[in-house]
């Protein structure tokens, strides 16, 4: 009996996500503010895989420098995240039909319909995140091109649910589009799972931040390749009325003091000094600080160390051709295992 060659298995299985993405390899580099910018991004691409710019709090003229800077990096296809709470998303939109970008990620919350048509108008495919059943068929009648779920596991804003149970109860429903599933994935294996039980591809982030090409800090990379995946822990909403979403992030004395402001301002709306969508703002720019003052910085104490359980599994400094590579050998791994038992 002839055996199948692992990495054509592996590619029959990612083949719609690579389609798609226009890439190799089926895996989506995750919008990390401050590390996804142009080296990262273009490093991910240039290696085969699909790297996306985390546009964050930037405004429209950055975006459109970091686009061309990336652009002048790499002629494969790249994305760009933007957050649909943004006062100037229309703007940011603009700048990606503009420098033309073929894939744009809406992520922080339902995009508007209005960013989805502009963005299908100019030829540019839309992916969205559906933490929910319900809400990835939302999507998908609203015109999205592909689908992320992510689970709790994942670094930085997370939702309530594990990623193996999202992907149990949205996979099996959705075929209308592709889904790439994301949330605490270190490993080929868990690669592999997730395309047989029918993702087309997987996004992943914390695997990245410590890529030779990532330009975060020495001392971020060096807590990241010392943690383990218990000490990635989400914050805590102290008050009901006061919605935060959680954040998962290395425990340092900055989660304590994200506390103690979290404390403050909900004290600041109590005696009416401060409106509630004010606070929740100020919460925000507490993080994108925070996330600065770690990545750009190098101060680990008091920055934000955002990152996904999956940190356990990095152990050392890698370029990302040599990650890339490594996440495969994995998967292809377990393939010619299975292939050869079935072979005997």
């Amino acid at each position: 009996m002839m055996l199948r060659p692992p990495r054509s298995r592996l590619n029959t299985l990612w083949r719609r996500g690579c389609d798609f993405l226009g890439c190799d390899v089926a895996i989506l580099g995750g919008a990390m503010s401050w590390v996804s910018e142009r080296h990262l991004v273009a490093a991910l691409s240039n290696a085969g895989a699909f790297g996306v710019i985390a546009c964050g709090a930037m405004n429209p003229d950055l975006l459109r420098t970091e686009i061309a800077a990336t652009q002048a990096l790499t002629a494969k296809p790249f994305g760009v995240n933007l957050i649909t709470l943004h006062p100037e998303l229309d703007a940011l939109i603009e700048v990606c039909v503009e420098r033309g970008v073929g894939h744009v990620v809406l992520a922080g919350g339902l995009p508007p319909g209005t960013a989805i048509r502009r963005l299908k108008e100019a030829g540019i495919k839309v992916v969205c995140f559906a933490p929910a059943l319900s809400l990835a068929k939302r999507l998908i009648r609203n015109g999205v091109d592909a689908l992320v779920i992510e689970g709790s596991e994942a670094g930085g804003h997370i939702g309530p649910v594990v990623t193996s149970v999202l992907a149990q109860e949205i996979l099996p429903h959705v075929t209308e589009v592709p889904v790439f599933v994301a949330g605490g994935i270190g490993r080929g294996e868990a690669i592999l799972a997730y395309l047989e039980m029918g993702a087309a591809g997987c996004q992943l982030g914390t695997r990245f931040v410590c890529a030779t090409e990532s330009i975060a800090h020495p001392k971020f990379k060096q807590a990241f390749i010392r943690a383990a995946a218990r000490d990635a822990l989400p914050t805590m909403q102290l008050d009901p009325r006061f919605p935060v979403i959680p954040v998962r992030a290395l425990v340092n004395a900055g989660t304590q003091k994200f506390m103690e402001t979290q404390r403050e301002l909900i004290g600041k709306v109590d005696r009416g000094e401060l409106e509630q969508k004010e606070a929740q703002l100020a919460i925000e720019h507490f993080w994108a600080g925070a996330l600065r003052r770690a990545i750009i910085d190098g101060d680990v104490e008091n920055g934000s160390l955002m990152a996904g359980q999956s940190v356990g599994m990095v152990t050392r400094e890698q370029p990302v051709a040599e990650i890339l590579a490594e996440l495969m050998a994995q998967a292809e791994a377990v393939l010619e295992t299975r292939e050869k038992a079935g072979a005997a």
